[in-house]
């Protein structure tokens, strides 16, 4: 089975993308799945390709191996696109999901549902050593809950209704949610040989 290196040390990230690679014969690997430790690269981009690219190049070339890595976060309307490339650690430096949930739903207590537009973006970004970085980008369209609501996921999944659906991404199986996420539609633009 061929492996890839998936730039994340997040477990829940590294899970779905080893759901979406092993029907094509690709083993995702987490750098937590390293045996050695990889330092974490600091993201310094102003967008989600400039932050995946940054991750992407750096273990790339550290590694000397094809490696995957994404950002992605939630981006709403009402906040102006906050908390974008901010959402893992947008209360705090230590990624704390349900503070994160918390502080947007504080920041979103007097808006109505109707105006809670709000999107979960994935850019892709895949480094190859001595070649040009390639990005897929997908985007999964919503609003935000009025209250979290189920157990399924990670982030702000209890809070994100995807558009067509009454309930929200934690509600939804990991079968529905990978059929109709941000990263699922980024991944589905790559070809079956995309590291060959």
């Amino acid at each position: 089975m061929n492996q890839i290196i998936i730039a994340t040390k997040n477990q829940g990230k590294a899970k779905e993308f080893n759901d979406f690679f092993a029907p094509f014969g690709w083993n995702a690997i987490s750098l937590l799945d390293l045996p050695e430790t990889i330092p974490d690269v600091e993201e310094t981009g102003t967008t989600f390709e400039e932050n995946a690219a940054l991750k992407a190049e750096t273990i790339a070339n550290r590694m000397g191996t094809p490696v995957l890595a994404d950002d992605s976060g939630l981006v709403i309307d009402a906040l102006d696109g906050q908390p974008g490339i901010y959402s893992a650690r947008y209360a705090g430096l230590e990624k704390n999901d349900q503070a994160n949930i918390n502080k947007v739903l504080k920041e979103l207590d007097n808006v109505q549902l109707n105006q809670r537009r709000a999107r979960f973006v994935c850019v892709l970004a895949i480094a190859r050593p001595n070649q040009q970085t390639t990005f897929h980008k997908g985007v999964c369209e919503g609003k935000i809950a009025l209250s979290p609501k189920g157990s399924h996921g990670f982030g702000y999944d209890p809070i994100f209704i995807p558009e067509g659906y009454m309930k929200t991404m934690a509600q939804l199986t990991p079968d529905e949610k990978n059929k109709i996420s941000h990263r699922q539609k980024a991944i589905s633009q790559l070809e079956p040989g995309f590291l060959t």
